[in-house]
């Protein structure tokens, strides 16, 4: 029988395609097609109307004047990084730059989302109340953390816990080996939600279980969002997995000139297990995260497991997202199960998500809080560092102010432009005293924020404008955890491998390196 689970889990995969029209639809895509479609209109204008040339050309700079005054008004909770950007979009398209605004702005596949979304983050806050003596005890540890906490709990229904257990996997395949063995132990339900799926040894092994767990009864249910159905994923995936028991959703499934195809994307990773485990991290459903196909070289990536109260908090976010908004009966039933406690654990636990629709920019700002309270040291680990005003005037600030802060980042990249951008902030970065590291052995994947030997976050979100204002993002931020020690170790551990970056080598980058990420940088809030 086991056998044929796995032979239908393992056929269920087809490859899709991720090409041309994965380029064209795209925002950049997008945006390149526009600026094409003007030249040649422009160039049929100059043809055509020769004579009137002088007219034409003074009425384009005073529209893109007024547009530009326009533009500088009428939005003032965009960042000034991007109002930037979008002045340089405007300034090179002035009519196409306002329609792609506009097409942005509006949102047109996602206003369901996006209305959805708010309504349910609204409904559900109180869902999960809030113990009133867990926060004033963190309160008298630390007044910082706790105010830290009270912010977090304004986005949504985020409360603190004592009384969980948390469990710190270095690498992907450390995560993968323990999952495996809470999945076989789910008596109940098992929820996941995830932003990459792929065929391979791991998504084959997890198919097999879950598919022996909905055939003995468990409620079975898989999320996964709509970028997948470009690149790995076929559209009837979800009937697919419906044959095997499993329930299946498609998060915001995108669909050409409707989407705005990086807005809102769900690229948090979520797996809970009857109500008393739940994992969070990097760690996608793809070989590469378990090193079982190497693309990058070596592919180092986080997680944390979770058990007691706090795995409440998972459960609740995947419901959300799940679409179980305003079914009262079905959010009380599956947080009702028994979340256990872990009597010795240490410290305080608060899963938390980002919602890209309430414009508090809630994982950056916990980072930059970090960054704001660290006395002694802040410890990084990212794949990406493509950084707004503020996220780099805190990470300087912590350094002028005798902060050790430390960024370990990739050694190998997994996409050239990404890599160039983050090479923009190296000098500015090292002459604030921040010391940059890359990871020889290969790509970096983790997100990891760890400040003072004390708190720390491990989660889903970069440091790029992806994460902290386009996507649903979560994470884990832990005070006073046994596994803090842990995971500063392993940063170590990890530093030990990678090569560090000076102002030398700065000067010595390849100029193609340099070149990308000086004309890519003004763009970059549109990658």
């Amino acid at each position: 029988m086991q056998t044929d689970y796995k032979n239908k889990g393992l056929n269920l995969l087809k490859k899709g395609q991720k090409g041309m029209i994965h380029a064209i639809f795209s925002r950049f895509g997008l945006a390149l097609v526009m600026l094409i479609l003007q030249v040649l209109i422009l160039f049929g204008i100059f043809q055509w109307f020769e004579e009137y040339l002088p007219h034409i050309f003074g009425g384009m700079v005073f529209l893109t004047f007024i547009l530009v005054i326009v533009f500088l008004n009428m939005n003032s909770r965009i960042n000034p990084t991007v109002k930037i950007t979008w002045l340089m979009v405007i300034m090179l398209l002035p009519v196409f730059g306002v329609l792609f605004f506009v097409y942005i702005q509006s949102d047109l596949g996602h206003r369901v989302v996006k209305g959805y979304m708010d309504q349910v983050i609204s409904e559900t806050k109180t869902c999960i109340p809030q113990k009133e003596e867990v926060m004033e005890r963190l309160k008298e540890e630390n007044p910082g953390a706790a105010s830290l906490a009270r912010y977090i709990a304004r986005s949504g229904c985020h409360p603190v816990y004592d009384r969980t257990a948390v469990t710190y996997f270095p690498l992907g395949e450390n995560k993968f080996e323990e999952m495996l063995k809470q999945l076989e132990a789910a008596e109940h339900f098992i929820f996941m939600e995830y932003f990459i799926v792929d065929e391979g040894v791991m998504w084959g092994q997890i198919l097999e279980i879950l598919a022996k767990k909905a055939a003995e009864g468990v409620e079975v249910r898989f999320m996964y969002d709509g970028t997948c159905e470009f690149a790995l994923l076929p559209r009837d995936y979800p009937k697919r997995l419906k044959a095997l028991g499993i329930k299946c959703r498609v998060f915001a499934p995108v669909t050409p000139f409707v989407s705005t195809h990086y807005n809102y994307r769900d690229h948090r990773k979520i797996l809970v297990i009857d109500g008393h485990t739940a994992f969070n991290g990097g760690v996608n459903l793809a070989d590469e995260y378990i090193n079982q196909k190497v693309k990058f070289g070596h592919w180092k990536d986080t997680a944390v497991m979770l058990k007691g109260e706090a795995v409440k908090s998972f459960t609740l976010m995947f419901l959300q997202m799940w679409g179980s908004g305003g079914k009262k009966e079905e959010m009380e039933q599956f947080l009702s199960y028994p979340s256990g406690q872990a009597e010795g654990a240490k410290g305080y636990v608060i899963p938390y998500g980002d919602c890209p629709l309430d414009g508090d920019r809630l994982g950056e700002r916990v980072y930059m809080d970090i960054l704001n309270r660290s006395t002694d040291h802040v410890y990084i680990m990212m794949p990406y560092l493509i950084l707004d005003g503020e996220m780099e005037t805190a990470l300087k600030f912590a350094a002028e102010r005798g902060v050790r802060v430390v960024v370990l980042l990739p050694g190998i990249p997994d996409k050239a432009v990404p890599y160039a951008l983050a090479k923009t902030h190296y000098g500015s970065l090292l002459e604030s005293g921040i010391r940059i590291y890359e990871y020889t052995p290969g790509f970096v994947h983790a997100k990891v924020f760890a400040g003072d030997g004390r708190e720390a976050v491990v989660g889903t979100i970069n440091l790029d404008y992806r994460s902290l204002y386009h996507h649903f993002e979560c994470a884990t931020y832990l005070y006073g955890a046994d596994c803090i020690s842990q995971i500063e170790e392993d940063f170590q551990a990890t530093l030990a491998k990678c090569r560090q970056v000076t102002m030398e080598t700065v000067r010595k980058e390849r100029f193609g390196v340099k070149l990308t990420g000086c004309l890519m940088k003004v763009f970059a809030p549109l990658m």
